[in-house]
């Protein structure tokens, strides 16, 4: 099996002191250091009503981002589709697509990204979305773009007796964002599988079931305009640092947010220093311990041999890993360091 691709998962993490401007600096920054050591793909997430993540537009952070950088794409990991009309979200990345030919990611999500309130508040009127109606707004999403493309000869995406027949996604133009979909189980596999498009399973959310996951999209998956075969991805967390220890010692900030999310009382991610000296119940310790084994944590071949191990068991060409720590500097040292583990900028 060939050397894994590398890529990023950014969800532009705020912390404890800090302020979702420099959160977003930080981002920005990542960025174009790993455009310079060799990374794929540089994903940005969305959430909403949140002290945690600073990420609630990718759609505006991709431009940016995209401006900022020569080599990655660039995308959404992912837009969360509930919230937004298919054209309007075609219309957006289409605009991306022209403006940075062959550099942009769709990357669609089916959860809401926030708690139900606010999902109601996102809404453009009373007549939310249902998450039954995904499939529908997916395949709507892909006939826009694919009625976009401009090329002459081709069938566009509607049948002659569609409604929406002669609707395009402006602007036209011949290129089309590389779409993904986003889930940490069975149900976007599947649709993943039925639309044609890539598929990246959240490891880093739901470590337990990546095997029925891409069985059911290898299994299921239908050629499509854009994409002739399965192509798969896992977003995994990673952390890493010259030693064990340190690797460990960095990630006590991440875990007690992760605990805290679990609790219902997330906020901006803690320093180091108070995660180290946090009063931890017996309970609170196991919790942790689980938390723990749901990412990587270690030196550069501790981790690389770890990926190279997952990559193999699930067949898988690329990973988004994320890294989430209270210092930028440790979390930019993450990425340098698996980068020379994995030669990136020689293979680039």
């Amino acid at each position: 099996m060939h050397q894994p691709l590398l890529s990023i998962l950014d969800q532009s993490p705020i912390r404890a002191g800090g302020t979702a401007a420099q959160a977003l600096g930080d981002t920005i920054d990542l960025a174009k250091r790993c455009d310079a050591l060799g990374y794929h793909r540089y994903w940005v997430a969305e959430h909403h009503n949140t002290k945690s993540f600073a990420g609630s537009a990718p759609e505006v952070l991709i431009a940016r981002l995209a401006a900022e950088t020569t080599t990655m794409r660039i995308g959404s990991g992912g837009v969360m589709m509930p919230h937004y009309s298919p054209l309007k979200v075609a219309e957006t990345f289409r605009l991306l697509e022209t403006l940075y030919p062959g550099r942009i990611d769709l990357g669609l999500g089916r959860a809401a990204g926030a708690e139900p309130r606010t999902t109601a508040a996102l809404m453009p009127g009373p007549k939310a979305y249902p998450l039954e109606v995904f499939p529908q707004q997916v395949q709507l999403l892909t006939q826009f773009l694919e009625d976009s493309t401009g090329l002459e000869g081709e069938a566009g995406g509607f049948p002659e007796d569609h409604p929406y027949r002669g609707i395009h996604a402006a602007p036209m133009g011949p290129g089309v964002p590389d779409m993904w979909l986003l889930g940490s189980g069975g149900d976007s596999a599947m649709h993943a599988a039925q639309f044609g498009l890539s598929y990246c399973y959240a490891h880093f959310i739901n470590p337990e079931s990546p095997d029925r996951a891409f069985e059911t999209y290898r299994r299921h998956f239908r050629p499509s305009r854009t994409l002739k075969a399965p192509r798969a991805s896992m977003g995994v967390s990673v952390m890493v640092a010259e030693t064990e220890d340190e690797a460990r010692r960095i990630c006590a900030s991440r875990n007690l947010w992760v605990l805290w999310m679990m609790q219902g009382k997330p906020g901006p991610f803690p320093t180091i220093e108070d995660a180290l000296s946090y009063p931890y119940t017996d309970e609170e310790r196991e919790i942790i311990k689980g938390i723990e084994a749901r990412g990587m944590t270690g030196t550069p071949e501790q981790v690389k041999d770890q990926l190279l191990t997952l990559a193999s068991e699930h067949d898988v060409e690329e990973f988004a890993l994320v890294t989430i720590t209270y210092d930028h500097v440790h979390r930019v040292r993450s990425y340098e360091l698996l980068a020379d583990a994995f030669a990136l900028a020689k293979a680039a």
